[in-house]
């Protein structure tokens, strides 16, 4: 049996984003996102962790190629949500909430197709040094 190991991998992201429910009155929102509601939007610099875990190769001595990681991250999110404005130049967010929450589940459907069925996956999207979210597919 392979021992199992995990490989992370860490990329940023500037993106621009307004939070906002459209069932909700405009009150509602700015009482409930407060200066996320922005109508003008705002913006941060994103951190994303990547971790893949799962068996490693005996033979190769890897999970994971690291570069084959680092590519699908940049085309699958640094070239997607890279300097743009989450609510209107992306197609995952067009009426999805851009919220940290449910951009780490979006970023994770992303990367999750490209691996092996049995290897495991946990983002870990910083919004701010303080504020992060972790989405690993599971539920509690």
């Amino acid at each position: 049996m392979a021992n199992w190991v995990s490989v992370t991998r860490t990329a940023q992201f500037n993106a621009a984003h307004r939070l906002h429910v459209s069932e909700w009155s405009e009150e509602t929102n700015r009482a409930f996102f407060g200066l996320c509601n922005n109508p003008n939007y705002h913006g941060h610099n994103y951190e994303l962790h990547v971790t893949v875990s799962g068996p490693l190769d005996p033979v190769s001595g890897y999970l994971l190629d690291m570069k084959t990681l680092k590519d699908w991250i940049k085309e699958d999110i640094e070239d997607a949500f890279d300097h743009k404005n989450l609510n209107l130049d992306t197609v995952e967010f067009k009426n999805l909430n851009p919220t940290a929450e449910n951009m780490a589940v979006v970023i994770w459907e992303k990367l999750k197709k490209r691996l092996n069925p049995e290897m495991k996956l946990e983002i870990k999207l910083f919004e701010t040094p303080r504020n992060f979210v972790k989405f690993d597919g599971t539920q509690s």
